[in-house]
């Protein structure tokens, strides 16, 4: 207890050095927790929207399977169209317990974004949607009053974005007239939030897509059908069906993937700390020579020396891993939005997920990361010999 009390007060009285060491380790420690965090909490978000979409398989139109993943993620967002006539013949197949069909617009606006611009997705949709999505509920307003209706239904997030209420007239960009918003749905926590929905029909006038779609979301009456409905629809020409498992299959590919660089920046982060910890030690080492001679002359063993330097550097790990996990705590939501600019298509929910598991690991890595910095620099201060230290010029 006595060698850590000494070991503070010498932190503290090199204040300036020690707290740039402490910010040095402290980067790295964000830059570590920030990137197990978005690990973690990505991956949860990608399968939270999977699991929310409704149905077990999606029809779409031929293409790249990560464009069906992406597709399948956004609600059917996508530029490939298929003929409404795949609809028409699926109703009537018996393996089917749900069925809805879908039209995705995506309109550019140049106000959108405080006049940076974006994308607005419109989501053409039936009433058949609703058996499909229990969860989606009306937080004031309900459905369309017709299948060819002006009316739009407005995700939670679009509704705060544009703070429209219901019964407020909206614009789309690039369309003549005005739309009444019939309704406005609680929060999801998926892509649904930020979606605006209109009459399927009324999507395929105004953009004019008559009779064509993006995508037919299906539920079957046995999860165990799938393969066998899959294999039925493999020869019909310009589609292609997707079911949940190979959409996980692809996410899971992809983190993977994305893991081995996660790692590798995670990785240098930590060896840029070990390094600055280290040189600040040995300079500190070198700087208290004849202050470890005295102790020694006055019966401080190697040991004690060693575990004094061994002490300064945990205490500077630790105080740095605590920043560190308050600053990605309070900045987790500005690390959030860096990702959705860069990533357009990042999943709804929290994209950064702190839990006792990653701040556990964190400090176990400080600990560890504390350790290994100051053998070198402990070693070298517990082999001084008394006199040849208390003789030694600064």
């Amino acid at each position: 207890m006595q060698l850590l009390k000494i070991a503070l007060k010498n932190l503290k009285r090199r204040m300036t050095r020690t707290l740039l060491t402490i910010a040095g380790v402290t980067t790295a420690s964000v830059v570590f927790i920030s990137l197990l965090g978005f690990q973690k909490g990505y991956r949860e978000a990608l399968f939270r929207d999977v699991d929310k979409m409704g149905y077990q398989v999606l029809v779409t139109a031929k293409g790249c399977p990560y464009e069906a993943a992406t597709l399948m993620l956004k609600g059917g967002a996508g530029l490939r169209y298929m003929e409404e006539d795949i609809y028409n013949k699926l109703v009537s197949d018996e393996r089917i317990d749900k069925i809805t069909s879908s039209l995705i617009q995506v309109v550019y606006d140049p106000d959108k974004n405080e006049g940076r611009g974006g994308y607005i997705m419109i989501l053409g949709v039936e009433r058949s949607m609703l058996p499909l999505k229990p969860w989606m509920k009306f937080k004031s307003g309900g459905w369309f009053s017709s299948d060819t209706s002006r009316e739009v239904i407005m995700g939670y997030e679009v509704a705060e974005l544009e703070q429209r209420l219901t019964g407020d007239k909206f614009f789309i960009t690039g369309v003549e007239g005005d739309f009444t918003v019939a309704g406005i749905l609680e929060r999801t926590g998926t892509h649904d939030d930020g979606t605006i929905f209109m009459p399927l029909h009324a999507v395929q006038s105004l953009f004019k897509l008559d009779k064509k779609l993006t995508g037919v979301g299906v539920k079957l009456k046995d999860v165990s059908m799938i393969p066998d409905f899959e294999e039925s629809l493999y020869n019909v020409p310009a589609i292609q069906v997707i079911s949940m498992a190979q959409v996980k299959g692809t996410i899971l590919g992809l983190i993977q993937s994305a893991q081995v660089m996660i790692t590798a920046v995670a990785v240098i982060a930590v060896v840029v700390a070990v390094f600055g910890i280290v040189n600040t030690l040995l300079m500190s080492v070198m700087e208290r020579t004849k202050e470890f001679g005295m102790f020694k002359s006055v019966g401080a063993s190697g040991r004690h020396i060693f575990t004094l330097i061994i002490y300064e550097t945990l205490l500077i790990c630790i105080v740095a891993v605590f920043s560190g996990n308050l600053l990605v705590y309070l900045g987790a939501k500005g690390v959030e939005g860096v990702i959705r600019s860069i990533l357009p298509y990042a999943p709804y929910g929290n994209l950064v997920v702190l839990t006792p598991d990653i701040m556990l690991t964190s400090m176990l890595g400080a600990i560890f990361i504390g350790i290994l910095s100051g053998i070198y620099p402990a070693l070298r201060a517990s082999r001084l010999r008394p006199v040849e230290a208390i003789k030694r010029e600064d």
